[in-house]
Order: structure tokens, then sequence, then C-alpha cells
């Protein structure tokens, strides 16, 4: 939201109030209170008569720091008037206060007020300056309307690239452009946005997260082109400074202040399959879509029941469509003898045709208007209305009937929508309806993944969601929404995936093929690569099937190399996603999350890596062309062996089997010898693939079990030409493949055999460590 006129003036209707100089500071504990006038203070008479602006510093947690400005702080704020943080006291904190200034630090970041005009708010990390506001940044906005904001404008040095504000399809840098938090149901071509998340980072290493459920307007480098700008309705503003060693560390903290993503089980990581949206399916249909797959040797984890498996105008009863699925609880066992999990498509509407309408109404456990009447409307479905997740009796009625799913067979729930919640209603807790607009998501989603731990116990709840808010990648796993069969819809949906990462999200997917419309064979081969070299791939489309041989047969080899490489990659992809559960990381990387140091990663977003050592460079032309940037170093392609040097651009062509798909010098990466499912013993004849390990460098892997636990860990260490392995844990049939390395001469506890990638190092079985000798 814009206020000022230019540089000079400001818009009408408006009048900004800043700080020009410190009256005072109150010093606490752990706390520094500043409190601030709009102009210099010439006689006593001028305390009359005049607004006091105050400003409260605070830490919740080291590296964090908590900045609240208050005008009239006596205004109530229904809720929820901030979002759910783990930490909300304070922590030790070292105070400065003296003639010029005031500082707060924790851990290693501080800010520093200055104290006369003008005053300067200042943030910085080991004494490196971050960002910080100054004349005319901060202010309290008098709007003649009666309608009053809370604005802050934090400086953007020269270079300095903005990033996150949650799944945003717009261009990845997000300076120049205009951002709005606010939930919306706009596809993933347009500036809204399902996931909208009030917090970014930039590449001078810090982030910023305004602790604001409702609308959060972002001009970032838009109305004054160096400046951050964000602004809230109301007479207080909160956001909190995140610093850290890396970006990797800030994320970590913000993760530790709004929640850790949960892991995901394993089973999650296999290819899902659904009857997509429009199309007619019965069990027939379903049948032979899940055995056309296995007569292909295609692997599938996961069916998925897309929104007509219930009656049409009757979203959400709960209850299978008895015409053409007679025997839901028979169809599920022979489904699930097969191996598959079961996935149902959800939402929090009730359309009034639902059995379950009345009952809602009835109970109160739908929305109302101002006036008691239930919140109605015809968009999406006829009469519908929403589960009031405010009231606890709802949460639990809308569980038991998930629970009766789940008690037939269901695993998981598709939690689409979420978006759309109307702001002219009364919740039965009294929230704010502009305040829950955006955070309804939680709520929903919250209590589906509560439900599924409840029934399925903890470490096997997935969801599909597609809304999201801060806080939100505790309740993993989300999908990027609705998406058309282009090439610029698959960039612009990995476009999403990356800036949702960089908004402490840490599992995403998308729709292969793309939902909207049909993709030609050669767009679906294409986006094949790209969804299973994501965290979770998912068949999914509109009005028509995604299984591969509707497209050609080579789409369904194709199908099937992708499915299949990323089975035996399980090992290294299970062992990221506990990190990123861990640490707060998103397990398909921005390539300044890994390479912050080098600035040409600074404009990339048509490349990622997937963890630490695999980078992945989709196609996203029919030609078969990628123009992608290997950072400095020795990296090897995957699939081919081919090594080459980084530091530069290159270009080159693929066909369907591959693209570029690259290992990062001085890795291990654990890969499995299991290509039939994704739920297996990871430990068991895994083999550790070693690239280019350099003289002086070390590198370790480790092998989880399937609860998420460390399993067993290998490392490889280099001096000289020597090499030496270790590994920890009681596994036995291990290996490690040389990958990029120099001719060997020796080896000791160890037996040498050659393959077609590389030389293959067996153990002995009493071995735990292994020395390899290079050659000169």
């Amino acid at each position: 939201m814009k206020f000022t006129d230019g540089y000079w003036m400001t818009r009408k209707g408006y009048q900004l109030l800043s700080p020009y100089e410190v009256h005072d500071v109150r010093p606490g504990n752990n706390s520094i209170t500043v409190y601030a006038t709009h102009r210099h203070l010439e006689t006593r008479g001028n305390t009359l008569n005049e607004p006091l602006m105050t400003l409260e510093f605070s830490s919740p947690a080291p590296d964090i720091i908590r900045a609240k400005f208050y005008h009239h702080k006596g205004s109530p704020r229904k809720g929820p008037s901030s979002f759910d943080l783990l930490h909300t006291g304070n922590v030790p904190v070292e105070i400065e206060n003296n003639d010029e200034f005031v500082s707060l630090t924790s851990g290693d970041t501080k800010v520093t007020i200055t104290k006369k005009h003008p005053v300067r708010i200042t943030y910085t990390y080991r004494n490196r300056k971050l960002t910080g506001s100054g004349t005319r940044a901060t202010a309290y906005v008098k709007g003649e309307n009666g309608v009053h904001h809370f604005r802050e404008q934090l400086g953007l040095s020269v270079g300095e690239t903005v990033y996150g504000l949650g799944e945003r399809f717009t261009p990845f840098v997000k300076n120049g452009q205009v951002v709005d938090i606010w939930n919306e149901d706009g596809g993933t071509a347009s500036e809204q946005a399902y996931k909208n998340i009030p917090f970014y980072v930039t590449n001078r290493g810090y982030g910023v997260f305004v602790n604001h459920p409702e609308l959060v307007s972002f001009e970032v480098g838009s109305e004054i082109v160096s400046k951050t700008q964000f602004s809230v309705q109301g007479e207080s503003l909160e956001y909190y400074l995140i610093g850290g060693e890396t970006l990797k560390d800030v994320l970590g903290n913000y993760t530790s202040l709004t929640g850790k993503p949960a892991l995901p089980p394993a089973w999650s990581y296999g290819l899902w399959l659904t009857t997509s949206f429009t199309t007619n399916y019965d069990e027939a249909t379903v049948t032979s879509f899940v055995e056309g797959m296995a007569e292909r040797d295609l692997p599938l984890a996961v069916f998925h029941f897309d929104c007509f498996w219930m009656k049409e105008y009757e979203w959400c009863n709960f209850e299978w469509d008895e015409r053409v699925f007679p025997d839901p609880v028979g169809m599920l066992k022979r489904l699930k003898a097969k191996g598959l999990k079961i996935c149902v498509w959800i939402n929090p509407y009730i359309a009034q045709r639902s059995a379950l309408f009345d009952e809602g109404m009835e109970k109160g456990y739908l929305l109302k208007r101002p006036d008691g009447s239930v919140w109605q409307w015809d968009l999406w479905q006829y009469g519908m209305g929403i589960v009031d997740f405010t009231n606890p009796a709802a949460c639990q009625w809308f569980k038991d009937k998930l629970g009766a799913l789940v008690d037939m067979g269901v695993d998981s729930f598709k939690t689409d929508f979420g978006e759309r919640i109307p702001t002219d209603v009364a919740y039965y807790d009294g929230s704010d309806p502009h305040q829950m607009h955006n955070y309804y998501t939680q709520l929903y989603n919250k209590v589906v993944f509560e439900l599924l731990e409840e029934k399925r116990g903890k470490g096997e709840a997935a969801l599909f969601a597609r809304s999201a808010t801060a806080g939100g990648q505790q309740f993993p796993v989300h999908w990027g929404g609705d998406c058309e069969a282009t090439y610029e819809s698959m960039a612009e949906s990995l476009r999403g995936g990356l800036s949702l990462g960089l908004s402490g999200f840490g599992y995403w997917s998308h729709d292969i093929g793309g939902f909207e419309q049909s993709s030609p064979p050669d767009l679906y081969k294409r986006w094949v690569q790209f969804g299973l070299l994501s965290s979770h791939s998912r068949l999914h489309g509109s009005t028509s099937y995604r299984v591969p041989w509707l497209y050609d047969e080579e789409a369904v080899d194709v199908l099937r190399f992708f499915t299949k490489l990323k089975l035996r990659l399980m090992p290294y992809l299970y062992g990221q996603s506990v990190i990123s559960s861990k640490q707060g990381i998103p397990m398909m990387r921005a390539m300044l999350l890994e390479f912050g140091d080098d600035p040409t990663v600074d404009q990339l977003d048509r490349q990622y890596m997937l963890g630490d050592a695999l980078l992945v460079a989709p196609i996203f032309n029919p030609e078969g062309e990628s123009i992608y940037y290997l950072p400095r170093g020795t990296w090897t392609h995957f699939l081919s062996g081919e090594q080459v040097q980084g530091g530069g651009w290159r270009k080159d062509s693929h066909d369907y089997y591959s693209l570029p798909l690259y290992a990062r010098e001085n890795s291990l990466i654990p890969v499995g010898n299991v290509d039939t499912r994704p739920d297996y013993d990871y430990s068991d004849g895994v083999t550790f693939h070693l690239f280019a390990l350099q003289d002086g460098a070390s590198a370790a892997a480790s092998v989880p079990t399937l609860q998420g636990e460390l399993q067993f860990a290998v490392q490889a260490s280099r001096s000289g030409s020597q090499i030496t392995l270790t590994k920890k844990g009681d596994a036995t049939n291990w290996s490690v493949l040389l990958r990029g390395i120099p001719a060997i001469q020796s080896v000791e506890g160890a037996q040498v055999s050659e393959t077609k990638e590389g030389l293959l190092i067996q153990p002995d079985a009493s071995a735990s460590s292994i020395r390899i000798q290079l050659a000169e």
C-alpha cells in the first residue's frame, strides 16, 4: 500500500508521523522501550497535544530481534492478533545505553537506535550491517477517513535481492513488486497466491517476519526503490528481524519461531496417481489404472480419488457416491492389498445438499453472517457453507467424519481450498474476520493433520494441501495448485516452489503434466523429469487422465526410468528430508541457499539443488535444450558420469531420459538397491557414490530408518593420494562407488571391481575403516 507521492509528497488523505528524536529510554531486564517524539521539543509546552511513538525491542530467541511499535497501545485487537509462535518469552540480551544510542544484542544480531535527530534503527550481524530504517521510514499513518496504518521501511542495499513472501509465481526476485499477503484462489498464472507468508529473506543474509495474520502490504523496492516497505492497518506493528551466519541459519531461526516442518512418511515420496478432476471413473477405471501401471512396471505408491468420489452438489458429505462405488470398503481393501496408500479429496466447505449441512447449521458449526444466518454462496458448490474451525465442537465434528474414512482405509487427505474465506462473517470465538482470512487455513490443515496423527500415529500423517499461512509448514505436504499444461506454467510452478522453500516450507509438489488442459507428449515427459526430481511427485489433471500410455509408449518408459531413479535415491532423499525437518530448510533449494557467496546465483529460478548434493535444471522447451549455471567446482553428471568444471554457464541438449542432474564435488550420496517402492530398508545393500573428492576435503552421509532416526553413516576424507572411508553403525551390506576419482593403486580392507559408473569398493565383513591409495 502506497502512502507517498514521489519522494517529497504524501498522498492526499494521509498524514505520516515518524520518530524525530528519542525523548526517553527505559531499559528492562531483557528489553528496551524507546519513546520518540515526532518533532523537536523546544519547550515543555511542546509536550502538549502531541503524539508520541512507543518502540519496543526484545528477543524471543538468539539472533531474533522483536520490534513492536505502538501509537495507541490500548486499541483492541480481536484474535488472532498474531501467529501462534513457539518462542514468546524473552531471552537474555546485552543492552548498551549512552548519550548517543541505545542497543540490544541477541546472539550475534544487534539493533541500535540513535537518540538524536534523525532517529535511525540499524540491524547488524557481527558488526556487519544488515538493514535499518531512518528518516521518515517508520511511520504511523493517519487517514482522514479514520482508518489508520503503521508502516516500516527497511533499507535495500545496492545489489540486494529479496525472496520469499510465500508461494509466489511472479518473478523469483521480488524487487520492484507489490505484494499483498492475502490468500486467494488465483492459480499459478497470476500475482495472487494460495500460500501468502509475511516473511522474506535477502541475499545479505537476514530475514524479516511480520507477525500479523491479516492483510500485510509489501512494497518491495517499488514505492521507494531503496526500501522494502510493509504496512498493516491499525495502531501497532510487530515484526522480527532474523539473523544468522548463513541463509540456512536464518530459515532455521525463523522455523524455530513458527514451527519446523513435520517429517512426512517415507511412502509419501513415491509416485502418486489420481483419477484427475472432472474425468469419469469408477472402481473398474481405477483398477485398470492401477493394474496398467503394474503391468508396465511403473511403481505406484499412492492412489488419489479426486472430488467426484462424492456425489456432485454434495461436497463435502464425506460419503462415497454409491452409484459408482457401491463397495468402498471392499474396494479400498483390494487397492491396499496391492501395496497402495489411499488419499481422498476434501475441502472445508459443506454444500447445502450435503446431509451434513443441516447438522452443521443446527449445531452452530458453520460460519455465520453478523445477523446470525449461515454464510452461503453458490460459487464452487451450490449453497455452500464453511466450517467454523474456531469452534472446538466443529473441529471434533470434522475430525469424526474424516476418522470414519481413515477407519475405512484412507491414509491421507488432499486438503484443497481454504483460500476463499469471506470477511462478512462472525466467528464462534469472536475472531476478527479480516485477521482470520489468511489464518483460517492454519486451523483447517491443523485439524486434518492432527486427525491423521491420532489415527495413524506420529510420523504417518501426510496432507496434500493447497493453502497455507505462516506456520503451515508444520503440516506437509503442499502442492502448487492449478497450473496450465504449458512450459511457461511449468517454469512458474518452479518459481513458486522455490519461493515457498525460502518461506520456511520443507516439502513441495506440483501437478505433473499441468492441471488445466492436456499436455502434448513432449511436455508430459519433460514434466515427468521435473516431477520425479521434486520432493513429492503426483500425476494429476483436470479434464483428462494422466496415465502415461495415453500419451505414447515412450512416455511409459520415461516415467518408469525417473520413478525408479527416485526410488533408488530414497536413502539420500529421505535423509535430506530428515535434515529439512530438523533444520527448517527446504529439500528443493534455491541456488543461493547453497552458494550464497556466488553472486551469479542470486537470480537463478530455473534450476535448484535437491538436497545439498544434487543440482537439477529442468528442461522448459520442446527442443530439449538447457541453459544452466554450474557454480565453481567439479561437477559429475549423475546419469552419464561426465565430469565438468563449474564457474560458468553451460548449454546442451538432452533426450527424454536425461537432463542436467549433477552431483557436487566432495559429495557422498547413498543410493539404494530397491526400485519398486519408496519405503524400504535403506541400509540394506546401499551404495555410497563418492563424487570428485578433493585433496584436503571430506564428505559424509547418513542413512535413516523409516522413522527418520540415524541408522548408520559413512565418512570419506582425502589427504594427498590417500582416501579413508569410515563406517559408523552396524550395517554390513554396503559399498562405495568412486566417481570422478583418479585411478587407485591399492585398497586395504575391501575388494575392488570395475563398473560402468566407476570403481566399486566392497568392504570386508569385519572392516569399519577402508584405506584407498590413489595412483600417483
